[in-house]
This record gives structure tokens, sequence and C-alpha cells, in this order.
């Protein structure tokens, strides 16, 4: 398997695959994207193959997948969020087809947002200047380092972790 060519491929894929397969979705929790960065992972190792030693493999796959995972995951997170559809749009307008007027729908996003704001004012301090400057006031990781004196990966490294934090405090009643 080691030093073998593309025929040695499938087998190498069939005996990794599912094992990485499941390392990456614990990551990401979507399956598409999961199978994309799968493929991805598969063939960086197979081709790292003839390089490698093979004590501890099994760690070394593992510390690939997910590093991938979670470099595939950041750079979602960086990413802005797409624009609304003018069909969607026009719904909002419209009202949502439910009997629910346009005037509904701005109150109910207005009572949200609030209760986001609330949530985000009990995060601890060194998260909550993060998470406002990011996601509240659109300001990129650099722009946020020059603000606060912190190193851009100090940045990443804190929005990481304040996205953890929330996952674990957060519920969702505390949203409705």
């Amino acid at each position: 398997m080691q030093s073998g060519g593309p025929e040695h491929y499938r087998p190498f894929v069939q005996a990794y695959g599912p094992y990485i397969y499941k390392t990456v979705f614990a990551v990401l929790h979507s399956p598409h994207d999961a199978e994309d960065v799968t493929q991805e992972v598969l063939l960086q190792i197979y081709r790292s193959l003839p390089e490698c030693r093979l004590d501890g493999l099994k760690t070394w796959i593992t510390r690939i997948a997910v590093n991938r995972a979670i470099d595939f995951k950041r750079s979602r997170a960086r990413r802005p969020e797409e624009p609304h559809g003018s069909e969607e749009l026009l719904e909002k307008v419209q009202g949502d087809g439910t009997g629910g007027s346009a005037a509904e729908t701005i109150a109910l996003e207005q009572e949200g947002k609030r209760q986001v704001l609330e949530q985000v004012d009990l995060l601890p301090d060194n998260y909550r200047e993060v998470v406002t400057a990011y996601y509240m006031e659109d300001k990129s990781y650099e722009q946020i380092a020059a603000e606060t004196g912190l190193e851009r990966k100090s940045v990443e490294s804190r929005l990481y972790r304040a996205r953890s934090w929330m996952k674990r405090h957060w519920r969702k009643e505390d949203f409705e």
C-alpha cells in the first residue's frame, strides 16, 4: 500500500474511508461537507504515504482528518452570508404566506435580535468583544486584531472558543 500506484487506491479508500468520514463528520455535522472533506483527506493521505512511517498510522490519519475538517469549518465561518434571494425578499414584504404581515415578520426579527444581544451580553468578557466585533459589526480578523492589540491567530482562536462556549451554554429555549 505504501508504495503502490493507482491500483492500490481503491483498497486504501475501502480500508480507511469510513473511519475518516466518521472522524470528519464528528467535526462538521454535515454529511455533504463531510463527504467532500473526506475525499480531500483521502487524496492528501494517499499522496503522502510514501514518506510516512507506518508506526502510528491511524493517529497520523486522524490528525490530518481532524485538522482538514477544522480548516474547512473555519473557511466556511469566514465567508459572508449569502444575500437573500429576490423570492425570499418578496415573501417578506408580502407576508410569509401564513397570514402574517411584513410588520409581524419585522417585529419577530427584532425580538430575535434582542434575545441574541441579551445572550451575547452574558458571554465571558474576552469572548464578547470579538463576537460583537466579528458578527455584529462585520469586522474582519485583521480589524479586530488591530483594535484589540491581539494577534490575528488569537482573534481566530477566541472566536472558535466563543462558538464552543455558546454551543455548550446556550439552549434553544433561551431564544423562544
